[in-house]
């Protein structure tokens, strides 16, 4: 059997170190969006050091998946829905792509539909990332996921044929992969990267059966770099 591969040391110390940045914006009392993914889990386990040292008290977490839940009950974070808090003073959280002007590619961990209705509710929004990430044209790296509901998804996959990319449905052990809200997620991938990401942002959600898109466009983050040997 392979041998999963190691995370590289320099990634995974640039991720740490966006991480830690990143706690320059939590104060004590905050209501904070607890992002999904790798560089956003080490965002929560930094929240749930500081709250088990009582550098910070009183803090409340919206997570944007169960697995980001799951992970903050763990550290000892209080969580909270988004229909019980309303809104939300910071969210921090990760990205698969940012390119110059702060606009993002999300999704690649499932829950961007979550994601995406939290940041839209947070009166600060930080994402971290490490260098990598970093793009001049989205699409450049990665495939934009897609969400859509189960009936009739096959119809998307010709529609985003037809605007040059191509759609995958997200699979595991050959089985759809279904977010928390029981959606389907397409990967659509654009050779060279999408020439106009709010042309296709509207195209895409334009279509009945379509959800939400992994296009995190116009939100203005704060962007922090995970440094390497910080």
């Amino acid at each position: 059997m392979p041998r999963a591969p190691r995370p590289v040391p320099s990634l995974t110390a640039a991720k740490r170190d966006a991480a830690e940045r990143a706690m320059e914006h939590v104060r004590s009392g905050m209501t904070l969006g607890l992002g999904t993914g790798s560089t956003a889990a080490l965002v929560v386990e930094a929240l749930g050091r500081r709250l088990a040292d009582k550098e910070l008290r009183d803090i409340v977490g919206v997570p944007t998946s169960r697995r980001t839940a799951e992970l903050a009950e763990l550290v000892g974070i209080r969580l909270a829905s988004l229909d019980d808090v309303g809104s939300v003073d910071v969210t921090i959280d990760g990205a698969d792509e940012v390119d110059p002007q702060g606009n993002l590619i999300k999704g690649h961990g499932g829950a961007l539909l979550w994601e995406k209705i939290v940041a839209a509710h947070s009166r600060k929004y930080v994402i971290v990332v490490d260098a990598s990430k970093l793009v001049e044209r989205l699409g450049e790296r990665h495939a934009v996921p897609v969400e859509v509901v189960p009936f009739g998804w096959r119809t998307h996959v010709e529609a985003v044929r037809a605007l040059r990319g191509e759609a995958t449905l997200r699979t595991e052990s050959s089985e759809p992969i279904r977010t928390d809200s029981g959606h389907y997620i397409l990967d659509c991938r654009f050779d060279g990267g999408i020439a106009d990401p709010q042309d296709l942002e509207r195209r895409l959600r334009a279509r009945p059966g379509v959800v939400e898109t992994g296009l995190f466009l116009d939100m203005h983050p704060v962007v922090i770099v995970g440094r390497t040997g910080a």
